[in-house]
């Protein structure tokens, strides 16, 4: 690791910690500029986890707060803009909150947590208790806002008519002390929706975040503008009902396409700084492809993280970093749609690298989310599992997985959606066990053909060969999962290598060596004889030998996307 080098901002979201503990930034604070010209009261910007909004929010807060830092914007573009600086910067009082909190089992837990996020921003202005602006009535109106219970912990107990009013009321009385319009940030608006719709209590979520954002958005005098960020658009109907000053920034428009996520360019020159240039082509293949309007760009968690990375060990290889933020569950529910054969091909078209033409509604309720496989379509598109390729044609756009990382958490659950429906069918299961212990090629392939053409497969037009191979491996292994009293092995070393797959039977006396090719050209006999031939000349049978097992079944299995080909050969009457 070289030093000198600025640190990585792994997990910062604070603008002044990166800026002033020496942390990289990819300069984002054009888009100050961009808010400001490009006018609108409201702003609300849907983009996936872990593209930057809360930094973008953080950074937003530190260039118009009054009494902030003016040096943190020191050499960076938006210091060029002199007079818009003069203007603008530390010249509003800001209220700054984000939902991701509020959360719980029961609604009571979720408002109590909404009632602490709303009273600890409001608990930053202690200063209204002395102003002279504000009379005695509107500082118990403030009061009741940081009131705080008798509780072990500090927990503000504001009434209920003072939640749905605090974000206008903190508004109001702050535009009175300064004598200037408030500007509003909340960060991840969408979570209480998310977190109330999976515990049972939206309804009465979807009220609350009614109330509180038309009285602070709509009927708010006092406001300069708002800006708000989630994954989701969620329909106006529902909670911005009435709101005619709503600005929607999605991932689908051109406007302020690069203000969120790196660009090609930005992550060459972070590879630069950094002398991880060779790396650059991984770092597209696997976490690049998304489009935000007319641009490319990558997701910066995983640019981040990989470069940590690579820092500690040159010779790291690419993972999955942006699975840890996210349950998947939409990818799961859209598997789960297999069993229909017009959605399975159109999984396997898009997991082939391919590009699906869908009609896409960016403007949905929670409750109509996973309703259809046609909105769930839309959920994959604007939470980032697909994304768009060109140019929409009104609402159909052509949708396709962005990277290597995404593809990779759709082969996975492809994989475990495999693996929970193959006990489902236990009669099969047997027949293919017992096929195989007992030397029955044509049975195992039989079987095997019947499983391929159910599940989901793994095409030509997108991945290496040996990727390919690991999934049918993977299917293989879900499959052997049936005898649980089997002593299953993968990749296990033996002879002069590691063999595919090892088998020892419950009674210790009988081996079953399984070597797996995918047949690239088609010809599923070459390749069975290649996996045959493989399995002799590095003497895979040792180790199942050195375990005393001389009753040993070599089989050499070849793919070719839905088709399979089984040979075998070994001493099967052997006692």
């Amino acid at each position: 690791m070289e030093i000198g080098k600025k640190r990585l901002p792994i997990g910062i979201e604070s603008f002044q910690e990166l800026q002033t503990e020496n942390f990289y930034y990819a300069d984002k604070t054009s888009l100050i500029k961009d808010l400001l010209t490009r006018w609108a009261k409201v702003n609300l910007f849907t983009r996936p986890r872990r593209f930057g909004k809360s930094l973008n929010m953080s950074m937003l807060k530190c260039f118009f707060e009054i009494g902030g830092d003016k040096t943190l914007f020191d050499g960076l573009k938006i210091s060029q803009e002199k007079e818009l600086c003069e203007t603008y910067m530390g010249q509003f009082p800001v209220i700054s909150i984000t939902l991701k909190g509020v959360d719980g089992l029961d609604f009571i837990t979720a408002n109590a947590a909404m009632r602490n996020i709303i009273g600890k921003e409001a608990l930053r202005f202690q200063f209204l208790l002395e102003s002279d602006r504000l009379t005695e009535k509107e500082k118990e109106m403030y009061s009741q806002l940081i009131e705080v219970g008798t509780e072990k912990e500090a927990i503000f107990s504001m009434p209920d008519s003072a939640l749905g009013d605090s974000l206008q009321t903190l508004s109001q009385l702050l535009a009175k002390h300064y004598g200037r319009k408030v500007i509003l940030l909340i960060d991840e608006y969408d979570v209480p929706l998310d977190k109330s719709f999976q515990a049972g209590y939206y309804e009465e979520m979807v009220a609350l975040i009614r109330g509180l954002f038309g009285n602070a958005l709509k009927t708010n005098d006092s406001l300069q503008f708002a800006v708000l960020t989630g994954c989701l658009r969620i329909s106006k109907e529902s909670i911005f009902t009435g709101l005619n000053n709503l600005k929607v920034l999605s991932i689908a428009e051109v406007q302020f396409e690069e203000a969120f996520g790196f660009t090609d360019r930005e992550v060459r020159e972070m590879l630069e700084y950094y002398g991880l240039s060779d790396h650059y082509e991984e770092m597209k293949e696997w976490y690049d492809g998304y489009q935000f309007g007319n641009v490319e760009v990558y997701c910066p968690w995983d640019v981040i993280n990989y470069c940590d990375a690579l820092r500690a060990d040159p010779d790291a290889r690419p993972k999955n970093y942006w699975i840890n933020t996210s349950s998947n569950e939409v990818v799961r529910r859209f598997i789960r749609e297999s069993d229909k054969a017009s959605v399975r091909r159109e999984i396997e078209n898009l997991v082939a690298g391919e590009k699906i033409t869908k009609e896409i509604h960016q403007e949905l309720t929670y409750k109509d989310m996973y309703d259809s496989i046609d909105n769930l379509w839309s959920v994959l598109f604007t939470t980032g599992y697909l994304t768009q390729r060109g140019k929409p044609e009104g609402d159909r756009f052509q949708l396709a997985i962005p990277n290597m990382e995404i593809r990779k958490i759709f082969t996975t659950q492809i994989m475990e959606f495999f693996k929970e429906n193959v006990p489902k069918n236990g009669e099969a299961l047997k027949e293919f066990c017992d096929a195989l212990i007992n030397g029955n090629a044509e049975g195992v392939e039989k079987r095997l053909g019947e499983y391929l053409k159910r599940t989901i497969s793994i095409r030509d037009t997108f991945v290496k060969k040996q990727m390919k191979e690991n999934f049918y491996h993977g299917i293989l292994l879900g499959i052997l999962g049936f005898e649980d009293s089997w002593s299953v092995s993968s990749n296990k070393e033996s002879g002069d290598g590691y063999s595919d797959i090892l088998v020892e039977t419950d009674d210790g006396e009988t081996g079953i060596i399984l070597e797996l090719k995918y047949a690239q050209d088609g010809n599923l006999d070459a390749a069975c004889q290649e996996a045959l031939d493989q399995i002799e000349r590095k003497r895979y049978e040792e180790a199942l030998l050195d375990e005393g097992i001389d009753h040993i079944l070599k089989y050499g299995i070849a793919f070719y996307k839905k088709r399979c080909r089984v040979m075998f050969t070994g001493d099967v009457n052997h006692q």
